[in-house]
């Protein structure tokens, strides 16, 4: 099931994770991402568990290679496994398993990292990357989606669709944006539209959180100055 890209803007250090499937709810087991350290998808025969542990190793400074051979080693169900990681310095690792069910398969570039099984074909794979690589003048999010219908349109899970999700980080330990579909005939048509949503106020407000530097702003008379520029 599902295929995923990773991706890093090289000018802001930003780090994004998309991914569709037929699968319910893959917003909750494969994407990953936390600013200044890393995004990764775990995915196929998914083991949430190589997320968890595989983020903390990248969060204490191994780099993505020896990360993925060191959870590899550890699972005893890695060749059913398809896991690809891309740090905050732009290194790539990735691993398809032999057991894996076709098509299924890997590309990069710099600063991106794609992944697939069950595709329809090597050209989703193909299409996503086109897309994003084509595409520098957009906000990572919208650059992202706009990768995934690619993909889609180039034939996508060969099963079907049912859910799909997209993460932002920048500097922060969370998510600048993280939105989920876990079962909709269309689901990038409805993330797409979360997208549309997220941008008419939580976006704005986001940028007056806590992070791992700062203590916020909690004045709420100056956030809401300032969502009402940002949106008018």
């Amino acid at each position: 099931m599902t295929w995923s890209l990773l991706a890093r803007d090289e000018r802001t250090g930003e780090l994004g994770v998309a991914v569709a499937t037929r699968f319910f709810a893959v917003g909750a087991l494969c994407p990953r991402v936390e600013g200044g350290v890393a995004a990764l998808a775990t995915q196929a025969l998914v083991n949430p568990m190589l997320g968890i542990r595989g983020m903390a190793r990248l969060r204490a400074g191994e780099a993505p290679g020896p990360v993925l051979e060191a959870l590899l080693a550890e699972d005893a169900g890695r060749e059913s496994r398809q896991l690809h990681i891309l740090d905050a310095q732009g290194r790539i690792a990735q691993h398809t398993g032999r057991a894996c069910l076709g098509w299924c398969g890997a590309l990069c570039a710099p600063n991106l990292s794609l992944a697939g099984n069950m595709l329809a074909g090597a050209e989703v794979l193909e299409a996503t990357r086109d897309a994003f690589l084509a595409a520098p003048h957009l906000p990572m999010a919208e650059r992202l989606l706009h990768a995934l219908e690619a993909g889609q349109a180039a034939g996508g899970d060969a099963r079907g669709r049912q859910s799909a999700a997209l993460m932002v980080a920048g500097a922060d330990p969370y998510p600048d944006l993280d939105l989920r579909v876990d079962d909709h005939a269309d689901p990038l048509a409805e993330l797409r539209r979360l997208l549309g949503v997220a941008r008419q106020r939580f976006v704005h407000f986001r940028r007056f959180l806590p992070g791992a530097d700062h203590p916020g702003v909690f004045d709420r008379a100056v956030i809401e100055a300032a969502i009402a520029e940002a949106t008018r």
